[in-house]
């Protein structure tokens, strides 16, 4: 699932809207519009919209014998 419909999806979740989104990141509706065309967002910026809704987001690689290699 593409990044942008994850993000819809959490919005949807939070009863926002993906301008309230980007305001609570400290964006631009329209600049954070445009990444979510691109599909630019690092991890970086998962963590720091997570952060901004109050949730947690993972980012990992795991290993067949359950070993996480993350970040």
């Amino acid at each position: 699932m593409a990044t942008s419909e994850q993000l819809k999806i959490l919005c949807v979740k939070l009863n926002i809207s993906v301008s309230e989104l980007a305001r609570r990141c400290g964006k631009s509706p329209q600049a954070f519009s445009q990444k979510m065309k691109r599909e630019s967002f690092t991890s970086a910026d998962l963590k720091e919209i997570a952060s901004a809704v109050n949730c947690k987001y993972e980012t990992a690689f795991i290993l067949p014998d359950g070993e996480r290699v993350a970040e």
